[in-house]
């Protein structure tokens, strides 16, 4: 007995250790790339950076204003469409769920929050911009729209799932016809969860610069239309990485830390909203 007993506590230090060291590699990993970013890019962050059009090439200074514009407007517009559509679907999973086309719809949700991003935008580039012969904001808020879409489907339906049973029959003892009972009763029960999936979607969709490389793309100037071609963060990262400019290298760098702070911003207010747990109407 006691021989067991070893080895009992054995393997607990064991995979104590382990997961302790992973845990601390998980943790570095994020204090690396935000020290990285900090310490390129910080120094490039001045007001000429949120308030300044690019230069031209080989030109020092100017900033990336139109970029982080049209990220706002991109994402904005992707927000508006993708956030109703995932969030009316989540509901008809969770409440109004059949045998045969929701479990379809389940599926596709899952499909398609595997599929690379890349592969989207060049689905978008397809069916939009080659058709309307032009690059263009909208384009892209569509292609991350197509993204966001499956992510608040699933949110949603998990969410309005915890929300317990005695409050829809409640609801349903009182009279209230199924329509009445969700949408008075259990959404409201399940909004701060709800809350949390769509900031989470939209944050994740923020940092994408594959599906605006194929539909986006980017431009020099500030954005007159969102049916032009439209600069954003991501694209402008990658431009300027890829450029043999040191300044430009410094703006993207600039430009990096910019995004993981909206990035940030946004993922810390949704554990601020899902800290306060699942609210519950009192009457």
């Amino acid at each position: 007995m006691s021989n067991l007993l070893i080895w009992r506590k054995g393997v607990n230090s064991v995979m104590l250790t382990v997961t302790g060291v992973f845990t601390v590699i998980t943790v570095a990993a994020l204090f690396l790339i935000l020290g990285y970013l900090v310490y390129y890019g910080g120094s490039s962050l001045d007001w000429n950076f949120f308030t300044k059009l690019p230069l031209s090439a080989g030109e020092t200074g100017g900033g990336l204003a139109n970029a982080i514009l049209g990220s706002l407007e991109i994402v904005a517009v992707a927000a508006l469409i993708g956030l109703p559509i995932g969030f009316l679907a989540g509901v008809y999973l969770s409440e109004f769920p059949d045998k045969v086309f929701a479990p379809a719809v389940r599926y596709v949700a899952d499909l398609l929050n595997g599929i690379p991003s890349i592969v989207v935008g060049l689905l978008a580039w397809g069916l939009l911009v080659v058709p309307m012969r032009q690059f263009s904001g909208l384009a892209g808020s569509i292609a991350l729209s197509a993204m966001l879409i499956p992510i608040v489907t699933r949110q949603t339906e998990q969410f309005l799932r915890e929300v317990p049973n005695s409050l829809r029959e409640g609801a349903l003892a009182l009279g209230a016809c199924k329509w009445k009972m969700v949408a008075t009763v259990v959404v409201p029960a399940g909004s701060k969860g709800i809350l949390t999936g769509m900031i989470l979607g939209v944050a994740r969709i923020s940092g994408e610069s594959a599906p605006l490389l194929f539909t986006a793309f980017n431009n020099q100037f500030w954005n007159g239309s969102i049916m032009q071609p439209t600069a954003s963060l991501p694209v402008m990262i990658y431009f300027r990485a890829l450029s043999p400019y040191d300044d430009w290298h410094r703006q993207a760098w600039a430009a990096g830390l910019v995004l993981i702070g909206m990035v940030l911003t946004a993922n810390i207010l949704a554990r601020l909203v899902i800290a306060r747990g699942i609210s519950v109407p009192r009457g």
